[in-house]
């Protein structure tokens, strides 16, 4: 398989131009190394980042490719004088929807921050309520909660609450299903009465069994047998509960949280 550097650049937290890569998933016959360069906002961090650019090409024997969200002509410019493909947002996207509408674009560092406002305020909160609110850490604040998500452990709560809250400003609470809860058959107590806003995640017990070995190898906990339990219960339970649910199995948390933004906007009680 081929193999290709990309670095992601931007002037600022370099999340739009992170989400440009996943245009790279649509080549699965390349394997991408991936190098992120935020804020690269300045002569010396663009110079910095272009000789990265020329030594990843020298040393991979072929061009890197380079996705970039830089607003400053000049920095964008010195940054391109290094050999690489290069997708450049402002390029591709900005300055052409600038000349349909007949207006210059802003092209600041940070600018959709400034743009969005509280928006992207609303976010910053959102993420920091979905971690202190990560795990089951706590019950206070429950009734903030936007959705709260539950399942067997490592079934890709965490990172789908996270996702939830940094794209979309979801206040997201996530509660592992633990041995106390299926000796119990149901519910955390604390969760009885925001059944409305739960949603569930499960996942095929061959790759819970997968992804729990790298982390306890050889324990009970990651064993098959165990595995295989906990999800037939916690399946179970949602069930009973009248819990709507996403197998995490082959989703990603772009996926998997589309499925939730719909299920908020439009209450089901079926399996998804």
């Amino acid at each position: 398989m081929e193999h290709r550097t990309v670095f992601i650049i931007s002037d600022g937290t370099g999340i739009t131009a992170g989400a440009l890569s996943k245009l790279l998933e649509h080549f699965p016959n390349t394997t991408f190394t991936q190098s992120r360069m935020p804020f690269v906002d300045s002569l010396e961090k663009t110079l910095s980042a272009k000789a990265s650019i020329q030594m990843a090409s020298a040393s991979d024997g072929v061009r890197p490719v380079v996705i970039m969200s830089v607003g400053d002509i000049a920095l964008r410019s010195k940054l391109k004088e290094a050999d690489a493909y290069y997708i450049d947002l402002f390029n591709a996207f900005i300055e052409p929807l600038g000349e349909e509408l007949q207006q210059k674009p802003l092209t600041g560092a940070g600018i959709a921050h400034s743009v969005m406002g509280s928006s992207y305020n609303d976010r910053m909160e959102a993420v920091n309520y979905t971690l202190n609110h990560d795990d089951g850490n706590t019950n206070a604040g429950l009734d903030e909660a936007q959705v709260i998500l539950i399942g067997v452990s490592r079934c890709g709560k965490t990172p789908t609450s996270v996702y939830l809250a940094m794209q979309f400003g979801i206040k997201a609470s996530n509660y592992p299903l633990i041995p106390e809860d299926f000796e119990r058959g149901s519910l955390p107590e604390a969760l009885k009465k925001h059944t409305n806003k739960i949603f569930g995640l499960t996942i095929k017990p061959e790759r819970l069994h997968s992804v729990r070995n790298e982390r306890r190898p050889g324990s009970f906990y990651a064993s098959l047998d165990n595995c295989k339990k906990e999800v037939a219960t916690a399946e179970a339970m949602m069930r009973n509960a009248g819990i709507t649910w996403a197998d995490s199995t082959s989703r990603s948390v772009e996926e998997l949280s589309a499925i939730i933004l719909q299920k908020m906007k439009e209450p089901a009680k079926q399996a998804a």
